[in-house]
Order: structure tokens, then sequence, then C-alpha cells
């Protein structure tokens, strides 16, 4: 089976629709990962230049962009680098409100079992319920 790592702008297109030829290619490409035709792939960074995107040239409200992150994290036949810890961002930007970069930064250090994370940026990481290490 031929694995295929994916590029933002391919979740792009096929959630903006913005490019009617791009899109139908996108949607080809999932649907041959949810058919088992293909091994898809992507991880964290392309998620965050998704997210970054979605918000800066679509001007898209941080709800809509976590509803298209969930909607990437559920693809059939797409594996994702890190997808438990991009779930639990997802989780946490939800609940606190925070964007998704810092959201995935609480939830790696969790996973790396650090004890704080080293950051000047202390009101949001609190909101996701972090210790801060003092700087």
């Amino acid at each position: 089976m031929k694995r295929v790592f994916v590029d933002a702008n391919v979740f792009l297109r096929f959630f903006t629709r913005d490019d009617a030829g791009q899109h139908a290619r996108a949607a080809k490409l999932f649907r041959a990962g949810a058919d088992g035709q293909a091994l898809l792939i992507s991880g964290p960074p392309v998620l965050f230049e998704v997210a970054w995107t979605l918000r800066s040239a679509y001007g898209q409200s941080g709800c809509d962009v976590l509803d298209v992150l969930e909607a990437i994290l559920s693809l059939p036949g797409l594996s994702l680098t890190d997808a438990p810890v991009c779930a639990e961002a997802v989780r946490l930007s939800r609940q606190s409100g925070v964007d998704f970069p810092d959201a995935y930064i609480a939830a790696l250090a969790k996973e790396c079992s650090a004890e704080a994370v080293a950051t000047f940026n202390l009101s949001d990481f609190r909101k996701l319920g972090a210790s801060c290490h003092a700087m």
C-alpha cells in the first residue's frame, strides 16, 4: 500500500472548497485513504499550519478551526504521527479557549511527564492547567 504524507494545503482545499479542482483531487485522495488504497499520514506541524491559515487568511473563529482539526483527526485512513496528543490539544483548546498551538504544547508536556512548562505566557498555560516554570 502506498504511504502518502498529507500537507496542510490539501486539508485546506478539502475543507474550504475555495478551489473546486483542488477540492476534488483532495477528496479523491481522502476516499483512497478511507477505502484502504493508500495510507495517509500527517503530523502536528501540518495541523498548526491549517489552524493558523484558517484563522489568519480565512478569518475563521477558534471554534470553527477546532471543528476542522477534529474532522481531520477523524478522517478514515489517516494516521497522525502524534494523534493522542493532537486530540488532547483540541480538547484542551476547546475547554480553555486557548489557541491550539499552546494547547498542543501543554498536552505534549504532560505526555512527556514534564513537571512544568517554561513560558512567559503564564495566563494561557494556567488556563490549560499546566504548571509553569518560574522564569
